[in-house]
Protein backbone atom coordinates (compact mmCIF):
# COMPACT_ATOMS: atom_id res chain seq x y z
CA UNK A 1 0.00 0.00 0.00
CA UNK A 2 3.15 2.08 0.07
CA UNK A 3 3.60 3.18 4.16
CA UNK A 4 6.68 4.31 4.98
CA UNK A 5 7.31 1.68 7.85
CA UNK A 6 5.76 -1.22 9.63
CA UNK A 7 5.74 -1.68 13.74
CA UNK A 8 5.50 -4.10 16.35
CA UNK A 9 3.53 -4.05 20.07
CA UNK A 10 5.99 -4.93 22.60
CA UNK A 11 3.82 -6.48 25.07
CA UNK A 12 3.14 -9.93 26.20
CA UNK A 13 0.00 -10.09 26.44
CA UNK A 14 -2.58 -7.63 24.31
CA UNK A 15 -3.28 -4.60 26.78
CA UNK A 16 -6.98 -4.08 26.01
CA UNK A 17 -7.40 -7.90 25.38
CA UNK A 18 -5.30 -9.71 27.79
CA UNK A 19 -6.59 -12.95 26.52
CA UNK A 20 -5.64 -12.74 23.25
CA UNK A 21 -3.21 -13.95 21.24
CA UNK A 22 0.28 -11.80 20.67
CA UNK A 23 3.38 -13.02 19.13
CA UNK A 24 6.79 -11.95 20.44
CA UNK A 25 7.54 -8.70 19.14
CA UNK A 26 11.33 -8.95 18.28
CA UNK A 27 11.65 -12.61 17.06
CA UNK A 28 8.59 -11.57 14.81
CA UNK A 29 10.73 -8.50 13.92
CA UNK A 30 13.11 -10.59 12.54
CA UNK A 31 10.68 -12.61 10.45
CA UNK A 32 9.65 -9.39 8.90
CA UNK A 33 13.15 -8.41 8.13
CA UNK A 34 13.40 -11.24 5.87
CA UNK A 35 10.27 -10.67 3.96
CA UNK A 36 10.41 -7.06 3.09
CA UNK A 37 12.65 -5.25 1.14
CA UNK A 38 11.95 -1.27 1.14
CA UNK A 39 9.98 -0.10 4.58
CA UNK A 40 11.58 0.99 7.69
CA UNK A 41 11.02 -1.67 10.79
CA UNK A 42 10.81 -1.29 14.35
CA UNK A 43 9.02 -2.05 17.92
CA UNK A 44 6.79 0.66 19.15
CA UNK A 45 8.05 0.59 21.58
CA UNK A 46 10.70 -2.34 23.52
CA UNK A 47 9.93 -2.26 26.98
CA UNK A 48 12.91 -1.98 29.28
CA UNK A 49 11.64 -4.10 31.80
CA UNK A 50 11.77 -7.09 29.51
CA UNK A 51 15.26 -7.20 28.42
CA UNK A 52 19.01 -6.09 29.29
CA UNK A 53 19.42 -3.33 27.13
CA UNK A 54 23.11 -5.09 25.94
CA UNK A 55 20.70 -7.89 24.40
CA UNK A 56 18.67 -5.41 23.23
CA UNK A 57 21.34 -3.95 21.77
CA UNK A 58 22.44 -6.87 20.25
CA UNK A 59 18.72 -7.92 18.94
CA UNK A 60 19.33 -4.56 17.56
CA UNK A 61 22.26 -5.03 15.17
CA UNK A 62 20.99 -8.65 14.46
CA UNK A 63 17.75 -7.42 13.06
CA UNK A 64 19.64 -4.27 11.22
CA UNK A 65 21.56 -6.74 9.57
CA UNK A 66 18.43 -9.07 8.10
CA UNK A 67 17.25 -5.89 6.93
CA UNK A 68 19.80 -4.60 5.27
CA UNK A 69 20.30 -1.56 7.37
CA UNK A 70 15.68 -0.90 8.10
CA UNK A 71 15.87 -0.84 11.91
CA UNK A 72 13.93 1.55 13.98
CA UNK A 73 15.32 0.79 17.34
CA UNK A 74 12.20 1.67 19.90
CA UNK A 75 12.70 1.92 23.43
CA UNK A 76 10.51 3.02 26.47
CA UNK A 77 10.42 2.34 29.98
CA UNK A 78 7.49 0.35 30.28
CA UNK A 79 4.21 0.50 31.52
CA UNK A 80 1.32 -2.27 31.00
CA UNK A 81 1.85 -3.77 34.86
CA UNK A 82 -0.62 -6.73 34.47
CA UNK A 83 1.26 -8.80 32.28
CA UNK A 84 4.26 -8.01 34.47
CA UNK A 85 2.43 -9.23 37.26
CA UNK A 86 1.49 -12.50 35.26
CA UNK A 87 4.75 -13.18 33.69
CA UNK A 88 6.68 -12.66 37.53
CA UNK A 89 8.10 -9.55 36.14
CA UNK A 90 9.40 -6.91 38.39
CA UNK A 91 7.80 -3.90 37.57
CA UNK A 92 8.94 -0.72 39.79
CA UNK A 93 8.13 2.94 40.84
CA UNK A 94 7.62 5.09 37.98
CA UNK A 95 11.13 6.99 39.88
CA UNK A 96 13.08 3.70 39.22
CA UNK A 97 11.01 2.88 35.79
CA UNK A 98 12.92 6.10 34.29
CA UNK A 99 16.34 5.70 35.86
CA UNK A 100 16.56 2.63 34.63
CA UNK A 101 15.15 3.99 31.21
CA UNK A 102 17.92 6.87 31.25
CA UNK A 103 20.50 3.79 31.97
CA UNK A 104 19.14 1.68 29.51
CA UNK A 105 19.14 4.47 26.62
CA UNK A 106 22.84 5.81 27.61
CA UNK A 107 24.34 2.34 27.61
CA UNK A 108 22.64 1.40 24.29
CA UNK A 109 23.77 4.87 22.55
CA UNK A 110 27.48 4.01 23.90
CA UNK A 111 27.15 0.26 23.16
CA UNK A 112 26.22 0.94 19.40
CA UNK A 113 29.18 3.31 18.54
CA UNK A 114 32.21 2.04 20.16
CA UNK A 115 33.58 -1.48 19.33
CA UNK A 116 33.61 -2.24 23.32
CA UNK A 117 32.14 -0.65 26.13
CA UNK A 118 32.35 0.17 29.82
CA UNK A 119 29.21 1.26 31.75
CA UNK A 120 29.24 1.65 35.44
CA UNK A 121 25.37 2.66 36.24
CA UNK A 122 23.01 1.63 39.28
CA UNK A 123 20.74 -0.57 36.99
CA UNK A 124 23.39 -1.70 34.81
CA UNK A 125 27.03 -2.52 33.85
CA UNK A 126 29.00 -3.18 31.38
CA UNK A 127 32.74 -4.84 31.17
CA UNK A 128 34.66 -3.90 28.21
CA UNK A 129 31.58 -5.60 26.27
CA UNK A 130 32.38 -6.25 22.66
CA UNK A 131 29.66 -5.04 20.20
CA UNK A 132 31.03 -6.79 17.14
CA UNK A 133 29.82 -7.51 14.49
CA UNK A 134 28.69 -3.24 14.28
CA UNK A 135 25.43 -2.22 12.90
CA UNK A 136 25.07 -1.86 9.53
CA UNK A 137 23.74 1.89 9.73
CA UNK A 138 26.56 3.74 11.13
CA UNK A 139 26.62 5.72 13.71
CA UNK A 140 23.49 3.45 14.65
CA UNK A 141 20.40 2.61 13.76
CA UNK A 142 18.42 5.55 15.41
CA UNK A 143 16.86 5.44 18.40
CA UNK A 144 13.29 5.80 19.13
CA UNK A 145 12.10 6.71 22.31
CA UNK A 146 8.69 6.52 23.99
CA UNK A 147 7.98 9.54 26.02
CA UNK A 148 5.67 11.90 28.00
CA UNK A 149 6.60 13.20 30.99
CA UNK A 150 9.09 15.75 31.43
CA UNK A 151 12.03 13.53 33.33
CA UNK A 152 11.56 11.18 30.01
CA UNK A 153 11.48 14.04 27.42
CA UNK A 154 14.58 15.26 28.81
CA UNK A 155 16.11 12.02 27.97
CA UNK A 156 14.75 12.28 24.66
CA UNK A 157 16.56 15.71 24.09
CA UNK A 158 19.73 14.04 25.05
CA UNK A 159 19.80 11.20 23.25
CA UNK A 160 16.77 10.25 20.39
CA UNK A 161 16.42 10.92 16.87
CA UNK A 162 12.50 10.20 16.82
CA UNK A 163 10.63 11.26 19.51
CA UNK A 164 7.04 8.93 19.60
CA UNK A 165 4.14 10.00 21.78
CA UNK A 166 0.48 9.74 21.73
CA UNK A 167 -2.31 12.09 23.40
CA UNK A 168 -4.54 14.72 22.12
CA UNK A 169 -3.22 17.96 20.27
CA UNK A 170 -3.27 20.06 23.56
CA UNK A 171 -0.91 17.50 25.11
CA UNK A 172 1.38 17.23 22.20
CA UNK A 173 1.84 20.78 22.27
CA UNK A 174 2.71 21.34 25.60
CA UNK A 175 5.21 18.08 25.17
CA UNK A 176 6.64 19.57 21.80
CA UNK A 177 7.67 22.64 23.35
CA UNK A 178 8.97 20.85 26.55
CA UNK A 179 11.24 18.92 24.42
CA UNK A 180 12.00 21.88 22.42
CA UNK A 181 13.34 23.89 25.56
CA UNK A 182 15.13 20.44 27.12
CA UNK A 183 16.99 20.46 23.78
CA UNK A 184 18.53 23.53 23.96
CA UNK A 185 19.49 22.53 27.68
CA UNK A 186 21.14 19.64 26.50
CA UNK A 187 22.55 22.03 23.76
CA UNK A 188 21.44 19.79 20.66
CA UNK A 189 19.10 21.44 17.80
CA UNK A 190 15.55 20.38 18.42
CA UNK A 191 14.89 20.20 14.38
CA UNK A 192 17.41 17.08 14.83
CA UNK A 193 14.80 15.31 16.79
CA UNK A 194 11.75 13.70 14.90
CA UNK A 195 8.26 13.74 15.86
CA UNK A 196 6.16 10.98 15.89
CA UNK A 197 2.80 10.28 16.76
CA UNK A 198 1.07 6.85 17.46
CA UNK A 199 -2.62 6.14 17.14
CA UNK A 200 -4.33 3.51 19.19
CA UNK A 201 -8.34 3.77 19.06
CA UNK A 202 -8.30 2.43 22.56
CA UNK A 203 -5.70 5.55 23.97
CA UNK A 204 -7.94 8.32 21.70
CA UNK A 205 -11.56 7.38 21.72
CA UNK A 206 -12.71 10.71 20.00
CA UNK A 207 -10.38 10.25 17.58
CA UNK A 208 -11.79 7.84 14.12
CA UNK A 209 -9.19 8.76 11.51
CA UNK A 210 -10.44 5.26 9.74
CA UNK A 211 -13.58 6.12 9.09
CA UNK A 212 -13.43 8.33 6.42
CA UNK A 213 -10.53 10.23 3.78
CA UNK A 214 -11.76 13.70 5.39
CA UNK A 215 -11.53 12.61 9.39
CA UNK A 216 -7.83 10.86 8.40
CA UNK A 217 -6.85 14.02 6.60
CA UNK A 218 -8.17 16.55 9.40
CA UNK A 219 -6.33 14.08 11.87
CA UNK A 220 -3.28 14.61 10.19
CA UNK A 221 -3.25 17.77 9.91
CA UNK A 222 -4.13 18.87 13.20
CA UNK A 223 -1.47 16.85 14.99
CA UNK A 224 0.93 18.49 12.19
CA UNK A 225 0.07 21.76 13.77
CA UNK A 226 0.99 20.98 16.63
CA UNK A 227 4.64 19.66 15.51
CA UNK A 228 3.55 15.99 14.35
CA UNK A 229 6.13 15.33 11.26
CA UNK A 230 5.55 11.44 11.13
CA UNK A 231 2.34 9.28 12.00
CA UNK A 232 1.93 5.59 13.48
CA UNK A 233 -1.71 4.41 12.74
CA UNK A 234 -2.48 0.92 14.38
CA UNK A 235 -5.00 -0.74 11.97
CA UNK A 236 -9.00 -1.35 12.02
CA UNK A 237 -9.97 -4.33 13.02
CA UNK A 238 -12.02 -4.68 9.93
CA UNK A 239 -11.99 -2.25 6.75
CA UNK A 240 -8.98 -3.17 4.80
CA UNK A 241 -10.40 -1.38 1.40
CA UNK A 242 -10.89 1.75 3.74
CA UNK A 243 -6.98 1.32 4.67
CA UNK A 244 -6.48 1.20 0.92
CA UNK A 245 -8.33 3.97 -0.17
CA UNK A 246 -6.59 6.20 2.24
CA UNK A 247 -3.46 4.73 1.03
CA UNK A 248 -3.85 5.47 -2.43
CA UNK A 249 -5.75 8.87 -2.25
CA UNK A 250 -5.26 10.67 1.09
CA UNK A 251 -1.55 9.63 2.07
CA UNK A 252 0.11 10.95 -0.91
CA UNK A 253 -1.24 14.39 -0.53
CA UNK A 254 -0.37 14.50 2.98
CA UNK A 255 3.28 13.37 2.32
CA UNK A 256 3.85 15.64 -0.90
CA UNK A 257 3.09 18.73 2.45
CA UNK A 258 6.29 17.21 4.16
CA UNK A 259 4.36 14.45 6.34
CA UNK A 260 4.98 11.20 6.56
Amino acid sequence: MGFDSLWLPDHLVPPFNPSGPLFEAWTALAGLATVTSRVRLGVLVSSNTFRHPALLAKQAITVDHLSGGRLELGLGAGWFAPEHQMFGIPFPEPPVLVSQFREAVEMIDQFLRQDQTTYKGTHYQLDDAPRRPAALQQPRPPLVLGANGKRMLEIVAAHADVWNSIGTPTEIRERNQYLDEACFKAGRDPAAIRRSLLYVPALLADEHPWESENLFRDFVTRFAAVGITEFIFQPPATGREGVARIAAEVIPGLRAGALH
